[in-house]
């Protein structure tokens, strides 16, 4: 097993997720596979329960795994599937560690941070990078792992150790550390700075950690008596010191690795000489698109984090793969849900009427998943107006419960219908607690993770999106669902429960069969959209929103995009197979 170390200096924020993702994706061009750690320094057992505000989205995988967003990065780049193992905290290590000192496997010896927590986080480590994350039998040849924070922190000071030890125990030849770090040109002087890169491999280096190649963020390329001064001081070969510099979007990235020859200095340093050259054909091409596109397509996000864009980092991205795949440049409107309401009405006129404009004049509305009441009132007339006016209508699991108390508000004339979860005494209960979760425990009470749809009707715009399958797996987290009561009498006034789980009890996918397109999904379906294979749901809003919903349901949810010789061709989402999988189409594109 080979292994490629990412850490970050100077300042956090550099774009160390989106470099281990890069270098993952360059080394699987290579002919090699590939499985992804990311170490996260904090003392929460996972993400679940931080605001978004404090640490962007939860990423949800298969396995229920509530993570950090950097693991939806190395999904997508490397069209893998992680578990909750794949993410590393201190809160794991420290609550393994503490259960075995409970059951007295350290034989009455006193448990300190070196050995017992440094060993912990080594096995760990070789533990879960032996497990397959691409489908195949037998371990992956490279494991790229990603340290959180910044060199330096105090909280990440045991796991610098155990990773010390470990590039000593693994050997040469079988790590590579890559030192992502930043070179700021002062506007003044408008020269490139090295001093604070010398710091931080200086402060690397004291902590017993070298670094093999360096990865400098700047806003441009490094001057060449840069690259030798960094040379010279950080004891790292000039043709080891790449440049991220700024670009127009992060799928340049990893081509900007293999055109600085990073590849071929990572696998120099892991003595992989039967590495093939990389193969980044269908990447290109499809970055290439990415940055031609001009037509827009405007959607209205109407949510309440609007003012940090990582909060939705994932539904982003999934808006991004179907935008690309219709050939139209994503604009996103972010419309703060409270904006909307009569509250600000009064109280802000112009930011009200400047939130509705918005609105009104997007091409399509996304109602995206969140929790507590703050905008709900905003985002249900948000909802009204993409009903009333037939503007295509993408609701994600908070996004669809309201869309159904909408419904019952003003089609069933249920006046007081709510959810329990804002309005627990309402009369008209149209969204519940649902009864396998906990009320008082927030942390990994929810119905998490990868769980099965059956489509109830054969003909709907969801099922022919998904290829007519029979039924889908996709990812959920949340605790309340529509309240089965009152299904028969909401589908008799014109919304449809098109799809359910296995007791047909749980309600996953509603639409309104007389409106372009309005759709509402329980789960979260853009955990598990990729490039160039976009997620279902989120194709139908922007093929709605860009005027071709016809062709693409006709052809079961194909569009025309980008294949290895950059022609377009039709058959970006695969075909469904009947258990719900979707099996490549021979054209190297699968879901």
């Amino acid at each position: 097993m080979k292994y490629v170390l990412v850490t970050g200096g100077v300042v956090s924020g550099l774009g160390k997720g989106v470099t281990a993702s890069s270098i993952g994706l360059l080394l699987q061009a290579c002919g090699l596979r590939v499985t992804s750690i990311k170490i996260d320094p904090y003392l929460n057992t996972d993400a679940g329960t931080m605001s978004p505000f404090e640490h962007g989205e939860v990423f949800v995988l298969d396995d229920g795994g509530e993570v950090d967003l950097d693991l939806g990065n190395y999904e997508r780049f490397l069209d893998s599937t992680l578990t909750r193992d794949n993410n590393i905290t201190t809160g794991k290590i420290y609550q393994s560690v503490i259960d075995k000192e409970r059951k007295g496997d350290y034989l009455g010896r006193t448990v300190q941070v070196v050995p017992h927590v440094t060993d912990a986080i080594q096995e760990w480590i070789e533990r879960v990078a032996n497990v397959p994350v691409d489908g195949k039998e037998g371990p992956p040849d490279v494991c790229v792992i990603e340290l959180g924070g910044t060199i330096g922190d105090i909280e990440s000071m045991p796991f610098i150790e155990a990773l010390g030890q470990f590039s000593y125990k693994v050997g040469p030849g079988n790590f590579c550390l890559v030192h992502v770090s930043l070179v700021p040109v002062l506007s003044v002087v408008g020269e490139q700075k090295t001093k604070p890169t010398q710091h931080s491999v200086r402060g690397l280096r004291s902590l017993g950690l070298t670094p093999n190649i360096l990865a400098c963020r700047s806003t441009k390329a490094l001057e060449e008596n840069v690259k030798t001064k960094l040379s010279q001081f950080c004891h790292v070969p000039e043709v080891n010191i790449v440049t991220l510099y700024d670009v127009p979007n992060i799928w340049h990235v990893p081509l900007l690795l293999r055109d600085q020859k990073a590849h071929e200095a990572i696998l120099k340093e892991l003595n992989l000489s039967n590495a093939v050259k990389p193969d980044l054909a269908e990447w290109t091409a499809r970055t290439k698109i990415y940055d031609t596109l001009q037509d827009p397509v405007r959607i209205a996000m109407v949510g309440k984090y609007t003012g940090l864009t990582d909060s939705y980092l994932s539904v982003l991205k999934a808006l991004l793969h179907a935008s690309v795949a219709c050939h139209k440049k994503l604009v996103i409107e972010w419309v703060a849900a409270s904006d909307l309401e009569e509250i600000t009405a009064q109280e802000a006129p112009d930011v009200h009427k400047a939130a509705w404009d918005l609105l009104k004049g997007a091409d399509g509305i996304l109602v995206p998943g969140g929790f507590g009441d703050r905008g709900v009132q905003g985002k249900i007339l948000a909802t009204k107006y993409a009903r009333e006016n037939q503007v295509p209508f993408l609701g994600i699991c908070l996004g669809m419960q309201l869309a159904v108390v909408e419904f019952a508000r003003s089609i069933l004339g249920f006046h007081d219908a709510n959810s329990t979860e804002f309005e627990p005494e309402t009369s008209s209960p149209c969204i519940i607690f649902m009864p396998e979760g906990s009320t008082t425990h927030m942390g990994g009470t929810m119905r998490l993770g990868s769980r099965r749809t059956y489509f109830q009707v054969a003909d709907c715009k969801s099922a022919k999106l998904y290829g007519n399958a029979k039924f889908v797996d996709e990812r959920h987290r949340h605790r309340y669902e529509v309240n089965p009561d009152m299904i028969s009498e909401i589908e008799k006034a014109g919304l449809s429960f098109v799809g359910k789980d296995e007791t047909g009890r749980r309600m996953e996918i509603v639409e309104l069969p007389s409106h372009p397109y309005f759709v509402g999904a329980q789960f979260h379906p853009e955990f598990k959209s990729r490039p160039g294979k976009p997620s279902a749901l989120f194709l139908g809003l922007i093929a709605a929103a860009s005027g071709c919903l016809e062709s693409v349901l006709q052809t079961g949810g194909k569009v025309n995009i980008v294949s290895k010789n950059g022609v377009a061709n039709g058959s970006a989402m695969g075909k469904v197979h009947q258990n719900g999988n979707v099996y490549s189409n021979g054209n190297g594109l699968h879901h």
